[in-house]
């Protein structure tokens, strides 16, 4: 007699994608309202400003070519895995190819900022866009960039792009998910290549779009000063230490994330379509990006707002880690997690426009992020090669990094904002 073994298979509720959206929807709509009873001063109009015109056609240009940019990602993510697996690459390959990718943003993602600084946000953004065109042809016959975002504008307008950022990028990934399953449809081995059709497109808008609605600004700098003005506007700075400490525990957490969630949601051995999980996740961290405006204009630091956020992220990993949960309780807690996530991506942000200067900006960014790769390239030799750690002392070890983030913003906090000079006017 035959033993019939039934699968179980975990799907999240529809009123979870009901819920998300409401919230965003109400989150919205009310702030309009709150901020104008509970505003602390009343400036001068901001339509009336006379470069108000250019910012905004600014900021909307920004927000689509980042929205490009965070589509080709998605498209380049969703069907990654299978791809591999299709065209026979095992899991130790899979391990080699990440430890390559971690490496080269180890050894060349590094100085990239840097290069950006240089050479103008316009050219590296023409670069990116390229490189996405050459990789989608070249698979098409084989079958975090860097933007113009520090030119100056007022702060009330950045700190409204910088969550707004988080927003389309989180839409733009669910959007790509989208796209790809319906031009792959059911027939994953024929229509594996589309995907890559569809990121040609956009690298081919996102280059047009570069090329004729932005001039970009003139790059005066030379090499010499820049290394003059980095050491000491930036290494030598304590704040700009702690902020881009904050900024690699951050990113690490995140990437043991997106390396793990899988693993651990499956560890029971039941079921659980990921196709459905990834737009809650990604609709938390859109959902948490709308509350930037509301903490921003409350009597609340930013520093503050980020040592609780941290905190509260740190305690989810913990418990992760260490506390076997059900599918529904871990999925809540990536939830939690993300919105997390947008609410802390544009406080950051925010902090950076204050403590940073404009033109050392994505040297600073792409620097801070070296620790956090050179991490990621340990523990996936220590885990992918030599199996020396479990899946869950790299989540501690990543809810650790947490932990030490919101104690560096608590220090940030104690020293204080001292306005930076324009080292161009020096």
């Amino acid at each position: 007699m035959g033993v019939v073994i039934e699968s179980s298979v975990w799907v999240p509720s529809s009123s979870v994608y009901i819920f998300i959206f409401l919230s965003c929807f109400f989150s919205l709509s009310l702030f309009p309202f709150y901020l104008s009873k509970h505003a602390p001063t009343k400036s001068p109009p901001f339509y009336d400003h006379p470069t108000f015109a250019s910012s905004l056609r600014f900021q909307r240009y920004f927000l689509l070519l980042y929205s490009l940019a965070s589509v080709l990602e998605g498209l380049w993510s969703v069907y990654g895995e299978f791809e591999l697996v299709y065209y026979g690459i095992t899991k130790e390959d899979t391990v080699t190819f990440m430890l390559i990718g971690f490496g080269a943003a180890l050894f060349v993602g590094s100085f990239l900022g840097l290069l950006s600084d240089l050479i103008g946000r316009k050219k590296s953004c023409l670069v990116f866009y390229i490189f996405h065109l050459v990789v989608g042809i070249w698979k098409r016959i084989t079958s975090s960039p860097s933007f113009w975002v520090a030119n100056g504008h007022r702060q009330d307008l950045l700190n409204e792009t910088f969550w707004l950022m988080t927003f389309f990028e989180s839409a733009a990934l669910i959007g790509s998910q989208v796209m790809s399953n319906w031009m792959v449809g059911g027939n994953l081995e024929k229509e594996i290549a589309c995907p890559s059709t569809a990121a040609i497109l956009t690298a081919i808008v996102g280059i047009i779009c570069i090329s004729r609605v932005y001039g970009g600004s003139p790059q005066t700098v030379t090499f010499k000063e820049y290394k003059v003005s980095f050491y000491s506007y930036i290494l030598c700075d304590r704040r700009i230490w702690l902020l881009a400490c904050a900024q690699s525990c951050l990113h690490f957490s995140i990437v043991v994330f997106w390396i793990l969630w899988a693993p651990t949601l499956v560890a029971d051995g039941r079921e659980v379509y990921l196709g459905l999980m990834y737009p809650c996740v990604l609709g938390a961290r859109m959902l948490g990006s709308t509350l930037f405006p509301w903490f921003i204009n409350a009597p609340l630091r930013t520093e503050d707002c980020l040592v609780y956020a941290f905190i509260i992220q740190g305690l989810l990993l913990s418990i992760i880690a260490f506390d076997y949960q059900e599918i529904g309780a871990l999925v809540t807690q990536y939830f939690l997690f993300h919105a997390c996530v947008g609410l802390i991506l544009p406080s950051l942000a925010r902090l950076r426009t204050m403590y940073v200067p404009n033109e050392l900006r994505g040297g600073m960014i792409s620097l801070s992020l070296a620790p956090t790769n050179a991490a990621i390239l340990f523990i996936l030799m220590q885990r992918g090669y030599y199996r020396t750690v479990e899946n869950s002392e790299v989540i501690a070890f990543a809810a650790v990094g947490l932990f030490a983030a919101a104690g560096c913003m608590y220090v940030l906090k104690r020293l204080g904002k001292q306005p930076y000079q324009n080292w161009h006017k020096l």
